[in-house]
């Protein structure tokens, strides 16, 4: 189980235990998305886009974790954002 855990977190760049990392330039424009809309959540056209904006740079952010995500808990964090967000789009 342990070598299980290991295989799963480890860095592969760096051979540390990695769960969390400091958030890229798309994850910063998806928080800052995020405030706005938090604190301006009128519904009009600064509404949707703001909404495009933070679920589009979360799509990205995910797959950029999918093809570059440091270990395999990274890819699948990516992974699973990815088909949230996808499944919240859907009808």
């Amino acid at each position: 189980m342990q070598r299980l855990f290991r295989w799963f977190f480890r860095s592969r760049e760096t051979g540390a235990i990695t769960i969390a990392q400091w958030p890229n330039l798309t994850l910063w424009i998806v928080i800052a998305a995020g405030l706005l809309l938090w604190i301006w959540p009128s519904a009009g056209k600064a509404s949707v886009g703001l909404t495009i904006v933070a679920k589009g740079g979360l799509i990205i952010w995910g797959a950029d974790e999918i093809i570059r995500g440091v270990n395999p808990w990274r890819r699948c964090l990516g992974a699973a954002v990815v088909a949230y967000e996808i499944m919240t789009l859907l009808p």
